[in-house]
């Protein structure tokens, strides 16, 4: 589950296509099968998003919030593989990207009335 953060006037027009960057980048690094996007989008007012100095207001905030298991080196290909996607195909530069990962355990999880310690039939592998 992604959360994407920005000023609405800024972050509304180009929605789908940074949900079609950041998908096609957990796809490539995680081996995210195309019908797992789940994104949710989060545009503020301005006077509502405050962020650090040297920052334009394409300033965007991307929390992933995943299921513990990937390697470091994994994690790190996949920020990498956002910011290079995000400046190439959007234009916005990586000092205006802030990404972060929280893990949490599977039994940490609910989906389709289970736990992600239980579930059994994914199509993708967490421990890569």
């Amino acid at each position: 589950m992604i959360v994407i953060y920005g000023i609405k006037e800024n972050l509304n027009p180009i929605k789908a296509k940074l949900s079609d960057v950041i998908h096609g980048c957990m796809q490539n690094v995680l081996g995210m099968p195309e019908d797992k996007r789940a994104h949710r989008f989060m545009p503020m007012n301005k006077a509502d998003f405050y962020y650090p100095g040297g920052r334009t207001d394409a300033y965007t905030v991307i929390e992933i919030n995943m299921m513990a298991g990937r390697k470091p080196e994994t994690q790190k290909a996949l920020i990498k593989a956002i910011f290079t996607n995000i400046e190439n195909q959007l234009g916005i530069a990586p000092v205006d990207v802030e990404i972060v990962i929280k893990e949490q355990a599977p039994y940490q999880w609910g989906f389709r009335g289970m736990t992600g310690d239980e579930v059994s039939d994914l199509k993708y592998k967490v421990n890569v």
